[in-house]
């Protein structure tokens, strides 16, 4: 008999199980076709990944490790975990052991934490509002709630990492971890720094790469192998791949890590996810992943240089990675309001806390940029161009909702030339109608 027989359900199509939330995809498809994407964590994933992501393997429960799962019938997930993780290791150069099976870079996070700490004790990172990132300590987070933090920033100057306020707050805190990485930091970091005063500390360096993961894996970036002793990342961002996050670490701390994932902060891990993984992590190793990166750098630096030309507080003065950041208080505005602006003509940017902030976080005086997910569209200098003047004049036309309509029937217009991979304009058309 078929499973038809039974339950009528299983093999119709969302469309007609859940046309509500077809309704939903088919929205966010035209926003997604219709805007353009400088979110600086976000970027548009590989048809295949999409397709190893909606696998069957959705369907495999597999807590533990290839060789040693808690299930039986698990011989085929172990050969796509262990592709992915021996691809991982290929593509960083110098990475002695990784665990694929972290949900996300803030689940790498904290297992890392609770490998290299106990509940209580101390750790040092750079503070939230001057580009850190909220798992490394923010009051919320659980990393404050569990673990101390004492912080380091930059320097008012020239908004590049204080080294001597490094040194303080890790002579003051006596440190188990010094965490080198950033969520809103324009400029490369200086990992063999990093760890000589961590080392020098008796502590241990780790580096979350979330942001530049793909930059890193790219060679344009100076890489934390070997100087870390832990590295954390994301494997979407600028690796392109299905959201989730990884760990490295060094081989003497294998066992630990892995016990901290699973069963220490995970149960079952995601196969279908870990496969998708491993197919962004093949594409990562081809030659086309590097050329794809280095016209994500040109572009932020087109975009960094024609935002300073048109009046916005560009920090550092630029960027050697794919994020700018940038004070709008010389335009008048804050970073929301300029987010709310820019957002009414389809440009898709996010407020931003900026090194000496005196706004909360909901209103912040800055905005964040980032260039993989139009770079990954096929857009260029020309674009950056267009998209720095797009931004002062919605700003400048915050408050004019005909001059708003006017620009955002223009983004839709260049939006339309670069189609969003995976996105089936034809399809796409017959679904909106």
């Amino acid at each position: 008999m078929s499973n038809a027989a039974h339950d009528p359900l299983m093999n119709l199509s969302l469309r007609k199980v859940d046309p509500e939330l077809d309704a939903i995809f088919v929205k966010e498809a035209v926003r997604q076709r219709d805007h353009i994407e400088l979110i600086a964590s976000e970027n548009y994933t590989y048809a295949a990944v999409r397709e190893a992501q909606g696998s069957i393997l959705t369907n495999k429960y597999a807590e533990g490790l290839p060789g040693k799962r808690y299930y039986a019938g698990c011989e085929f997930v172990d050969e796509a975990e262990n592709l992915a993780r021996n691809r991982a290791l290929q593509l960083f150069v110098g990475s002695e052991h990784v665990n694929v099976q972290p949900h996300s870079g803030a689940s790498a996070n904290i297992a890392t934490f609770t490998t290299a700490m106990s509940p209580g004790d101390s750790f040092v990172a750079m503070s939230l509002d001057q580009g850190g990132h909220l798992s490394h300590g923010a009051s919320v987070n659980i990393s404050g709630k569990w673990f101390k933090p004492t912080f380091y920033g930059v320097r008012a100057e020239d908004g590049l990492v204080d080294w001597d306020a490094v040194q303080r707050a890790v002579d003051e805190a006596k440190p188990k971890v010094v965490i080198a990485g950033a969520s809103a930091y324009p400029r490369s970091l200086d990992f063999e720094k990093f760890a000589a005063i961590a080392h020098a500390a008796g502590a241990k360096l780790m580096v979350d790469m979330a942001h530049i993961s793909g930059v890193v894996a790219a060679g344009l970036h100076p890489s934390p192998f070997p100087h870390a002793d832990y590295v954390t990342t994301t494997t979407h961002k600028t690796l392109r791949g299905p959201r989730g996050g990884m760990i490295f670490a060094r081989a003497d701390e294998a066992a630990a890590i892995d016990r901290a994932v699973f069963p220490g902060n995970q149960g079952g891990p995601l196969m279908h996810v870990i496969a998708a993984k491993a197919v962004a992590y093949k594409l990562a190793l081809q030659p086309e992943f590097r050329a794809y990166m280095q016209r994500t750098l040109d572009n932020a630096k087109a975009l960094a240089a024609a935002l300073a030309a048109r009046g916005f507080g560009v920090i550092t003065g630029g960027t050697d990675n794919h994020l700018i950041l940038c004070d709008v208080t010389p335009l008048g505005v804050t970073g929301k309001e300029a987010t709310a602006a820019l957002e009414a003509v389809g440009v898709t940017i996010n407020k931003n806390s900026i090194p000496g902030e005196t706004r909360s976080p909901m209103v912040t005086s800055g905005v964040r940029y980032g260039t993989p997910a139009a770079t990954t569209r096929g857009m260029g200098l020309a674009e950056m161009e267009q998209i720095a003047q797009w931004s002062v004049e919605a700003i400048g036309a915050r408050e004019d909702a005909a001059k708003l309509e006017q620009i955002r029937r223009e983004v839709v217009k260049v939006a339309q030339q670069f189609p969003v991979p995976g996105n089936d304009a034809a399809e796409l058309a017959a679904r909106e109608s």
